[in-house]
């Protein structure tokens, strides 16, 4: 009731504005609760609601009025293009993957999981307790909380076999989330200019920050086995390279995951070429009929460096990740991420360690495996029966996408805008490849809201299919 009283007021008082001059007094809150017979509580939110839309001001003591507009001179910002000269990255610095959606779309774009799929409770609860402990107050050291960094070094630990030797807590970095993580893994690891291996296809946000680093991008093929040994073999000999990096779990955007035998493959050429191998991890929470299997607990000679993020599986508002890295190179990596943050914020890491200890946090990565598991399934049973021109190579065993091969010649770009026109999101292959797409792709998220809309999101993207056939 206050809600609906609120905006009829904020409707009726922003007709008397318009009819008022600039610095026009408003009647006062008294005048306002007898005129409206509302609560001062609602009349006061309403007075609030039109100042955050700039149309009142209040001056204290003295009354709220009309606010003055002035016609605004246009901005002169030609001197820039001069100044800033060429662009350095070529990359769009946002991705289809970001974008916000509106309630009434059937959103397959995003890269995150849904509200619903994530811990909220025990995540409110954190930070309730978080905001009454020191960690609100004082300044973390700059490599993170003492026991974040053994809990994710124990983490890591747990997969390890027995002769391997465990990471200590001094390995571990804390990072405001993995993308920080990666820009700071190129500036330190890799250097401007210098060439750094990627599967292809391969994470956006992954080759944003390698341009951003201004390292020389250069593609290995991987399909859903992973990349070809040869070839990384080949890219390393040619290139010069000395880093490699990869998603050998659930990769973003493939869904690949890589078998035992290729992990070893890959790290026995990684370890040959005196290299590095960055493990991104993303997806580590994500497994549905497979468990995420980090390559790094075969690895105990530094060859390994291991990203580990908590951001899509606690919440986006917890953007809490680690790097493991050993010997100097966790070093390099340190003294490039304090040129970005000084240190992550104690509250938020107070908060992820709270979520990740807590009895409850593993009951919801069981509960979380099964719900992924029937998303997924739904998705692929709706896009079999709609859209049978879409083929889909590998069937996830964890992650949140679907990678979707379209017909030859297919225009990918002009099906996301068809079918954003008809109220459906999703997301052109293009933007995740380092070169030249080797084919037009989708990538659908299943772990998007409304999962019942899936199946006419799916006839929607088969009719927006056939008819760019011209079928």
């Amino acid at each position: 009731m206050n809600n609906d009283s609120s905006s009829r007021i904020v409707a009726r008082l922003k007709d008397w504005i318009a009819a008022a001059a600039p610095g026009s007094k408003l009647p006062s809150t008294r005048h306002l609760v007898a005129e409206y017979q509302a609560s001062p509580v609602t009349v006061q939110k309403a007075l609030r609601s039109l100042t955050s839309q700039g149309l009142i001001e209040s001056r204290p003591g003295v009354g709220t009025f009309v606010r003055a507009y002035r016609t605004a001179r246009p901005s002169d910002y030609g001197w820039q293009t001069a100044a800033l000269r060429s662009a350095h990255a070529a990359r769009p610095l946002n991705s289809a993957a970001m974008r916000s959606a509106s309630n009434d779309v059937i959103a397959f774009h995003s890269g995150y999981p849904d509200r619903e799929l994530l811990p909220e409770r025990l995540v409110r609860a954190a930070l309730t307790r978080a905001a009454r402990g020191d960690s609100a107050l004082s300044r973390p050291p700059a490599q993170g909380l003492p026991e974040l960094q053994s809990w994710f070094a124990h983490e890591l630990s747990t997969s390890m076999p027995v002769g391997v030797t465990p990471p200590q807590p001094s390995d571990v970095v804390v990072l405001p989330g993995s993308q920080s993580g990666l820009s700071s893994i190129f500036r330190g690891l890799v250097g401007h200019g210098q060439p750094l291996l990627v599967e292809s296809p391969s994470y956006w946000g992954a080759l944003l920050a390698a341009g951003q680093a201004g390292v020389n991008v250069i593609p290995v093929p991987s399909g859903p086995e992973g990349p070809d040994p040869d070839e990384l073999d080949r890219a390393f000999e040619e290139s010069g390279a000395r880093l490699f990096y990869a998603q050998p779990n659930f990769a973003n955007p493939t869904g690949a995951q890589w078998s035992a035998k290729r992990g070893e493959e890959v790290l026995r050429i990684v370890q040959q070429h005196g290299a590095f191998l960055v493990e991104d991890d993303w997806a580590h929470d994500f497994g549905i009929t497979a468990p995420s299997a980090p390559l790094a607990a075969k690895d105990d000679s530094g060859h390994v460096v291991y990203i580990r993020s908590l951001t899509k599986s606690v919440s986006p508002s917890v953007r809490i990740a680690a790097i493991i890295a050993r010997g100097p190179a966790r070093e390099r990596i340190m003294g490039a991420q304090a040129a970005e943050s000084m240190y992550v914020s104690g509250l938020l890491q107070a908060a992820a360690l709270d979520v990740v200890t807590q009895p409850g946090w593993q009951t919801h990565l069981r509960g979380l495996s099964h719900q992924l598991q029937s998303r997924r399934d739904l998705l692929v049973t709706s896009l079999a029966e709609h859209v049978p021109e879409a083929h889909l190579s590998n069937l996830p065993k964890g992650g949140l996408n679907l990678w979707l091969r379209m017909p030859d010649g297919f225009d990918a770009e002009q099906l996301t805008k068809d079918c954003e026109a008809a109220g459906v999101l999703i997301a052109a292959g293009t933007e995740w490849f380092p070169a030249e797409p080797e084919g037009p792709h989708i990538r659908l998220n299943y772990a998007g809201p409304n999962p019942g809309a899936f199946p006419e999101g799916a006839r929607i993207i088969g009719e927006a299919v056939r008819k760019l056939l011209g079928a």
